[in-house]
């Protein structure tokens, strides 16, 4: 799920900085890795471990810029320890790979949790230590074994306000509800938390959506495939989508919900009920060059609250600690996935269930949208 996603946020915080909405100063963390390929608009480019120094592994571009300005520079102030950037991409098989070398270079990486427990459950993750990592500043239910939450985002519902009216669609079963609210859908190419949108439109119960339904949600979501005009694949295509008015309502992720209501004037709303939240991760790969001791110190500092609220203002991360709740204004509170108040309303994606699953189930998918 994350390679899109991650991608996504590039996009985003490039959206910005055009806007003027983020300062000068948060980017000077960018000239430092200009010489390091990661830089705005470069390719990415694979670090090399140093002594003393750990390899982070995320999407690239704006995220390493990002990452660089939270976590990296501050760790590197206060430990003595770099951080070297580097953003081509930690998928599933890349981490495997790394493992399987023999002598990996990378250290941490950013990690969809189903993909690192996986691994870790074939012995090529090390266990979190949480004696290190504070559970307490997780948000409860998203510390796992081989992998702790550092961020999350969420699968939205967003609609053409202007169309609606007075009555607005407010949940799932009135995306799928062709009748009450007519006019073209789009939905996520790949899968996740459609099946949830379907199965809560269907009336399965919130706490009775795991396991996965798989037969009944593809069935939902084939009942409606004639007015989905699209799948997209990134939330620069489901914000041009609305925009355009190409379909009245998507689901769209919650990091694009600002953006698209800015772009359209207030044209095009969003609600956070129903919305299925989706967590971000960092996890460390066993054998990791810089060691396991200097890995977990780097995950439990970028646990720091403000130190989140950077990365939810610079590429739309909602805060893995619930103490950053407190440090957003209500005006950017509305657009945070875990604020308690937008957190109640919607409901968790199951790791355990994407990490059986995901694989087979996208492949289900992926048939129906297709045929």
């Amino acid at each position: 799920m994350n390679g899109p996603f991650e991608r996504d946020r590039i996009a985003i915080l490039k959206h910005r900085l055009a806007r003027g909405e983020i300062s000068r100063r948060d980017f000077a963390a960018a000239l430092a890795l200009i010489a390091g390929g990661a830089a705005l608009g470069m390719p990415a480019r694979r670090a090399q471990a140093q002594a003393g120094e750990l390899v982070f592994v995320n999407w690239g571009g704006d995220a390493s810029t990002a990452y660089d300005t939270a976590y990296g520079q501050p760790f590197f102030e206060a430990t003595g320890i770099r951080v070297r950037q580097d953003g081509s991409g930690p998928t599933e098989g890349a981490i495997a790979a790394q493992f399987e070398s023999g002598r990996p270079a990378w250290d941490i990486v950013d990690a969809d949790p189903f993909s690192a427990e996986a691994l870790g459950k074939k012995g090529m993750m090390e266990p979190i230590d949480y004696t290190v990592v504070d559970r307490g500043k997780m948000r409860p239910g998203f510390g796992w074994d081989h992998s702790a939450s550092t961020y999350f985002y969420s699968y939205i519902l967003a609609y053409d306000a202007a169309k609606f009216g007075d009555d607005p669609p407010k949940s799932m079963a009135d995306f799928f509800d062709v009748e009450k609210y007519p006019g073209k859908r789009s939905m996520y190419k790949w899968g996740a938390g459609m099946w949830e949108a379907a199965l809560l439109a269907d009336g399965v119960p919130r706490d009775q959506l795991y396991p996965l339904d798989l037969a009944r949600a593809h069935a939902k979501i084939a009942a409606i495939k004639e007015h989905v005009v699209a799948f997209w694949g990134g939330g620069s295509e489901s914000q041009s989508i609305l925009l355009n008015g190409e379909a009245s309502m998507a689901l769209v992720w919650s990091t694009r919900a600002k953006l698209i209501e800015q772009d359209s004037g207030g044209d095009i709303s969003f609600t956070w009920a129903d919305g299925l939240i989706a967590p971000g991760a960092m996890a460390v790969i066993k054998g990791n060059p810089g060691g396991r001791e200097a890995a977990m110190q780097f995950i439990a500092f970028a646990q720091d609250p403000e130190r989140q609220v950077v990365m939810f203002r610079m590429i739309g991360q909602g805060p893995a600690n619930p103490a950053a709740d407190a440090l957003l204004p209500p005006e950017e509170a509305r657009y945070n996935p875990v604020d308690p108040a937008n957190f109640a309303q919607q409901i968790p994606l199951d790791m355990p269930w994407y990490e059986a699953n995901y694989a087979a189930a996208l492949d289900e998918y992926l048939k129906i949208i297709s045929a």
